[in-house]
């Protein structure tokens, strides 16, 4: 462990049997872990933390496919499944721009009425609502899926939707880069190799993504070692990932934990696993990939600061709405404001700064008087949000009707 750690502090690239090892640190060499990727951190990216103010539209929840963590889909039978028009995303896209975003996320299930030129006509009307947002959308599965249905390739659909305002898309869909797991969470889903093309493609067309890792489920730390270095050897190669989000299982309402799917299932990540995973993503990747978010849908606003003190360096964003991990069971609302995500930033000894979608600094707060309130500063509590943005039984029951 000591010599992994020395060699890590000099920046050099190890092998997987050496992440495998510093994923499984616990006790005091966790700690010491924990130190090392912090000091690392503070090295590759300084002190400030980041947040963007954003919102997602998540516009359908039907989808074709089950995938056995997920509790957002539903199918196109079903009672409780809902579609969003093309009005009502782009009215919650101009909406989003009036409160003071910078950015739209569309991700949505995988409804059998859509194909490419959907995903193309819900980019052009945002673009028309609201020209100054960035539209950060579609996860490689759904591009892969719009593509097959229209009958073209991905290259294809990324270029029409590069034309109407596409600006990066979502590294999501990932779960863990490893086949042998993939098949157990999500049969059907795409396939390592898929993924790593599409976002190969969108890398090789301009398009930033971001990159994600769910972990605490059926993974073991090799797995999990496995699915950084796919993802060090991609970014090697093109370049395109702006940062890194680990994302804990949300295990309550997933059927893969109610339904006992795989062997060996768990309730989500342990505290020490989740502490390592941050430390050795920042060691792994800091140099290849320069950010490493916080998912605080996931871990809530505490845990994010924890966090901060294990290589990371971003909160990601407001959202406004959160529809697919509050279903899964997540219990940390659907809206963190400007002010909370500054307030998390500074009770760690940090400086908060808003960003945009590819890590340029809008406004930096380097005191509290710097902080001038904007829009969803006015949004306190979550039963705000929900009274304002519609809770998700509320979207439901909206969009439906």
């Amino acid at each position: 462990m000591r010599a992994l750690l020395q060699a890590a502090s000099r920046g050099e690239d190890l092998d997987l049997n050496g992440v495998t090892a510093l994923l499984e640190a616990r006790g005091a060499e966790l700690a010491e872990l924990v130190s090392l990727a912090d000091a690392v951190r503070q090295a590759q990216v300084g002190d400030t933390v980041t947040y963007v103010v954003n919102r997602n539209i998540n516009f359908t929840n039907v989808c074709v496919k089950s995938c056995r963590f997920c509790a957002f889909a539903r199918g196109f039978r079903s009672e409780e499944g809902y579609r969003l028009t093309v009005a009502q995303v782009a009215d919650r896209a101009r909406e989003a721009a009036d409160l003071g975003a910078t950015e739209v996320c569309l991700q949505a299930g995988l409804a059998p009425e859509l194909d490419g030129a959907a995903y193309v006509r819900l980019c052009a009307a945002v673009q028309a609502a609201a020209p100054g947002l960035s539209i950060h959308g579609f996860s490689p599965e759904e591009l892969l899926y719009g593509a097959r249905r229209s009958g073209w390739t991905v290259h294809s659909l990324l270029e029409e939707l590069v034309a109407v305002g596409l600006s990066s898309i979502p590294g999501t869909s990932a779960e863990i880069l490893v086949d042998e797991v993939r098949r157990q969470l999500a049969p059907g889903r795409l396939s390592t190799a898929e993924w790593c093309d599409v976002v190969r493609t969108a890398h090789g067309l301009g398009l930033p993504s971001s990159a994600t890792l769910m972990y605490g489920h059926i993974e073991t730390a090799r797995h999990r070692a496995q699915h950084l270095l796919v993802l060090r050897s991609l970014q090697a190669e093109t370049g395109g990932f702006t940062e890194l989000v680990p994302l804990s299982f949300v295990w309550s309402e997933a059927p893969l934990w109610r339904q006992q799917l795989a062997p060996g299932v768990r309730a989500g990540p342990t505290q020490d696993e989740t502490r390592a995973l941050f430390a050795v993503s920042r060691l792994v990747l800091g140099a290849h990939i320069p950010h490493l978010q916080v998912s605080w849908v996931k871990e809530g606003l505490a845990r994010a600061g924890e966090l901060l003190r294990c290589g990371a360096d971003d909160l990601g964003g407001t959202l406004m709405n959160e529809s697919i991990s509050v279903s899964a069971g997540a219990a940390h609302g659907q809206l963190a404001t400007p002010r909370d995500l500054r307030g998390v930033a500074r009770a760690v000894g940090r400086l908060p700064a808003e960003r945009s979608t590819d890590y340029r600094v809008l406004r930096r707060f380097d005191t509290d008087a710097d902080a001038e309130e904007q829009g969803l500063d006015d949004l306190d509590a979550i039963s705000d949000a929900d009274a304002r943005f519609g809770s998700y039984a509320g979207l439901v029951a909206a969009a439906r009707g």
